[in-house]
């Protein structure tokens, strides 16, 4: 345990490195949500103009079958943004791992490379993901737990499908069977590292917030309109800028964890 310990404190400061000597590799996760929101405006804007939500509320029947295939083509779309962004972002963090000084061109040429399967894994992901979510609305909380542990569980296994997609030449089904079976030399490492940062990120948003909170009640003193918008802005930008420190050092972390499964370097 301890091994799995060290182990994983070596990949984190190797995957902060990374992030500190290549800055640019936080443009990946600005990309991806930025297309990540235009997704959502080009779906949900037309569904809720055309009545596909309220009409399904309505009569208590839930939404039609042409409303169902297009939540799940919106997943699809969804997923794919992601995963070609951090498909994107592995590959320029892997070239920096191994030596390389990569750049965001880089990164996006990988991903364009590996189009196809990111596009299938996408699909098997928004599949999974829209099957345990009607299960979990259909069941009670043991049930609501059991579907918590399995996606806990699909979570772990494909944690490393990614890195599997950028490296190695395979389809999304067997990068999933690659990236379950490397968990069972990296599961202490995954669970380990991410619940590590997300315990260090998670504080830093408290005190963030506990800072911002101070500022503004401080400002609301002043009784200065602008004084009060700016200090609310800057809450913004610091909570922004932590959601894509984390989401880029997470991708950088997957690439570590790879690295280190397949050929056992950790730094």
């Amino acid at each position: 345990m301890f091994e799995k310990l060290s182990t994983s404190w070596e990949l984190v400061k190797a995957s902060a490195a990374v992030l500190r000597a290549d800055k640019e590799l936080l443009l990946f996760p600005v990309i991806s949500a930025v297309l990540s929101m235009l997704v959502v405006v080009t779906f949900v804007v037309p569904a809720v103009l055309a009545g596909v939500f309220a009409s399904g509320v309505a009569d208590g029947a839930g939404l039609p079958v042409a409303g169902y295939a297009g939540v799940l083509l919106f997943y699809v779309v969804q997923y794919f943004v992601i995963f070609f962004c951090n498909t994107a972002l592995v590959g320029a963090a892997l070239i920096r791992l191994r030596g390389g000084d990569p750049t965001v061109a880089d990164g996006f040429r990988i991903a364009a490379s590996r189009i196809q399967p990111i596009l299938g894994y996408a699909l098997i992901a928004a599949t999974v993901g829209m099957v345990l979510r009607a299960i979990s609305e259909r069941s009670g909380l043991l049930g609501r737990l059991v579907v918590g542990l399995i996606g806990f569980a699909w979570n772990l296994a494909t944690f490393l499908v990614v890195p599997v997609l950028v490296v190695e030449d395979v389809g999304p089904i067997e990068a999933i069977q690659r990236s379950a079976g490397y968990l069972k030399r990296t599961w202490g490492e995954q669970i380990v590292g991410n619940v590590g940062m997300g315990l260090v990120f998670g504080l830093i948003s408290l005190a963030t917030l506990a800072v911002g909170v101070m500022l503004i009640v401080a400002a609301a003193a002043t009784e200065s309109a602008v004084l009060i918008i700016f200090v609310a802005a800057c809450l913004l930008l610091a909570f922004v800028a932590i959601a894509l420190v984390s989401s880029a050092l997470s991708g950088v972390y997957a690439a570590a964890v790879y690295r280190y499964a397949a050929d056992g370097q950790s730094d």
